[in-house]
């Protein structure tokens, strides 16, 4: 069982940068695609930025340009730049393993001035 946790999150005001992680408790080599997602309050869950096996990373438009995704040996970060009150979200650390898919219990960003 892939266990993951996210840590980061917290209130910042708009314009500022923050930096989740996501631990887990197997190799991050052994995963064949790293992660984030967001989901606001009273919308869906969705994509912000994707990273595969090979490091090659895609964003969502609306983060593109100020959200990095990276990985080192044991865990994988969303480093967050410029921030805007639309950011606002619980974010999510999602990986897949083999065909299987493992979610973190997210970690609450608040954008607020």
């Amino acid at each position: 069982q892939v266990r993951l946790t996210e840590s980061g999150g917290g209130l910042v005001q708009p314009g500022s940068s923050l930096t989740l992680s996501c631990t887990a408790n197997i190799n991050i080599n052994d995963m064949r695609a790293m992660n984030w997602y967001r989901q606001p309050a009273g919308k869906q869950r969705e994509l912000v930025a994707a990273m595969s096996r090979s490091g090659r990373a895609n964003y969502s438009p609306s983060v593109s340009g100020r959200f990095t995704i990276s990985r080192d040996n044991s865990a994988i970060h969303l480093r967050m730049d410029r921030l805007r009150p639309e950011d606002t979200a619980v974010y999510y650390c999602n990986v897949q393993v083999d065909l299987l898919n493992f979610w973190g219990q997210g970690t609450r960003v608040t954008v607020s001035s």
